[in-house]
């Protein structure tokens, strides 16, 4: 009989212990990205305050059609996700491979939706700080409530390119029979930071898109 241990045998004493050991480093880290987008919130939330009406003002010059389809296809990603980590407890690697290209998919189109206004706020000289052209809002206000919006909506962005970067290693884990019914730890961090990244937008849709 082999005497010869597996590395997170070495490690960890056993699989148990591994997986609470990956859950709770990923809980931790996202704790610290709670903290990151709590303090956006309350800077968005203080200068709303001063500027209440040029605020409202502002906030209909975004596509909020469009940001509606965003959030749309982020909420329908996070159930594709949560059938990965499902799928893949059964050893369904195939499937689970399949539902992750289509989250990745849906990440793709929530990007590309967000570039387009991006570059129509370009055009429009919606724009943060000195950049600002827009003349149907006060300079001072209208400034910084695009200023807000594109450190916001950046900031996300930026996060669900990490997000997307890791359902792409997933999922050619998953392609390459590196996780399993019993192996899946990888598969269930990951689809935790792709929900908080899915769960910080739908905070971000209202106070940009729905204010009033």
């Amino acid at each position: 009989m082999s005497t010869e241990t597996s590395p997170w045998e070495e490690h960890f004493g056993s699989r148990e212990n591994q997986s609470h050991a990956a859950q709770l480093g990923m809980w931790i880290f996202l704790g610290s990205e709670v903290l990151l987008f709590t303090n956006l919130f309350v800077g968005y939330a203080v200068y709303r305050y001063y500027y209440p009406e040029v605020f409202v003002e502002a906030s209909k010059h975004l596509e909020t059609g469009w940001a509606t389809v965003q959030t749309l296809l982020l909420v329908t990603s996070s159930l594709f996700v949560a059938l990965a980590v499902h799928s893949i407890r059964q050893g369904k690697q195939f499937l689970t491979a399949l539902v992750l290209l289509v989250a990745i998919g849906m990440g793709v189109g929530f990007l590309a939706i967000k570039g387009w206004e991006y570059w129509k706020h370009w055009t429009d000289g919606a724009l943060p700080g000195e950049y600002y052209r827009l003349e149907d809002l006060p300079v001072r206000g209208g400034s910084l409530f695009f200023t807000l919006y594109f450190l916001l909506t950046g900031v996300h962005a930026v996060h669900m390119l990490v997000a997307m970067g890791l359902l792409g290693w997933l999922l050619w884990g998953s392609v390459a029979g590196k996780y399993t019914a019993e192996y899946h730890i990888p598969v269930e961090v990951g689809g935790l930071y792709w929900h908080l990244v899915d769960v910080f937008w739908l905070f971000i849709y209202p106070l940009l898109y729905l204010v009033e």
